[in-house]
Parts: structure tokens; sequence; C-alpha cells
């Protein structure tokens, strides 16, 4: 996949040096010669004179790293609210971090930290590669209210034998609520819904479809 794409942005240039024919690159691909790869097709000398010489070279853009495309999102996006917002992009386990700080964090983790988690799912659908969002340790005391109030409900269900629906909720939420209730003997779950927001069904596992 990684060729295929290669191969459809290659474009060729020539002129009588190199220098004459990367500048000829770098304005019509609109790009600076940092920003694309390129490999010397061929370099002859024509009528065996230097002005006859040619060089030919083949190009193709590099490919942008995902912490720089994040970084460009973020910064636009941030510029344009009137916020002391900061971040520091971390990388562990194949996973991208990204932290947030400042003064005006605090709204981020407004309405249960709605925009911080809008954040990430947009990053994620941007990104190649998994981008988790935090700040002030908000995804661990999350997750900790998450799996007390599934325990409440998973003792309800084992007590009655009866399903128990949640609350509307995101992926990640969802995800804390999937992990807790598979831990505990005799229950399951089942995500109820279409779309970005779902409800999770708890359920004796007997009683699963």
């Amino acid at each position: 996949m990684e060729k295929e794409e290669k191969n459809n942005q290659e474009q060729e240039f020539k002129g009588k040096n190199l220098e004459d024919v990367i500048s000829q690159a770098e304005h019509v691909l609109k790009l600076p010669r940092s920003k694309f790869n390129y490999e010397i097709v061929t370099e002859k000398t024509k009528l065996f004179g230097i002005k006859g010489k040619e060089i030919v070279i083949r190009t193709w853009p590099k490919k942008e790293p995902e912490d720089d495309r994040i970084s460009q999102f973020l910064n636009k996006v941030l510029s344009l609210f009137p916020l002391d917002i900061k971040y520091q992009i971390k990388r562990k386990n194949d996973i991208i971090y990204l932290i947030f700080d400042g003064a005006d964090n605090n709204f981020l983790l407004r309405k249960d930290g709605a925009l911080l988690m809008a954040f990430q799912h947009i990053l994620n659908k941007i990104s190649s590669e998994k981008v988790q969002a935090d700040c002030e340790f908000y995804r661990k005391r999350k997750e900790r209210r998450i799996r007390e109030y599934v325990q409440q409900v998973a003792n309800h269900v084992h007590e009655t034998g009866k399903d128990e629906i949640l609350d509307m909720m995101n992926p990640y939420e969802r995800r804390i609520v999937h992990i807790a209730v598979n831990q505990i003997p005799g229950l399951t779950t089942e995500s109820i819904g279409e779309g970005f927001l779902k409800r999770v069904k708890i359920l004796p596992a007997k009683n699963q479809a």
C-alpha cells in the first residue's frame, strides 16, 4: 500500500544541474525540499559537452510524522481560542498520549470532559495511530468513577436477575464498562444503538442472545 501511494505521487523533473531541478520541483510542488524525497533517474551529457548536461529526478512527498500532523491541527484550532491551553505529546507502546495543561485547561473538563473527549475523537480520525487525550488525570478519575458505578449496577443485576441499561456513553466510557463487567463472573454486556454515543446493557450471561 505504501509503495502504491508513493507511485501515485511521483513526479519527474529535469534540468541542467541538480540544484536547478530541485528548485524547479519546489516551485511546481509548492513544497520546500525538506518536505519531499527525490532520486536521480538519469544523469547524462549531450553532445559530449558540459552545456548539454541533463539531470532527471523523480520526487514524491515525505510521509508526515503523526506527531507533526497532530501538532499542526492542535496549533491551528487552539489559536482560534483566547485561552491559555498547552499540550505535550508523548509516545508509549505504540500509543500517542496527548497531555493538556495550562491556566484555562478547566474548559476541557467541563461537562464531564466533553471537549477533551471531542479532541481525542477527532485526532483518532485524522491519525493512523491510536491517540489518548488527558488533562489533570481526568482519565484515571473517570475510570474509577465508572468502575464504581458499574459495580453497583452489576450487584443489582446479580440480585434481581434483571437487565440494566446504562445512560448514553462514548466509546472510551463503554470500553471501561465492558472490561469491568467481563471481570465479574456470570455477567456480560452488549452495546445498544448506532453512532458515537450508545447505551450499554448489563445482563446475566445466560440471558445473552
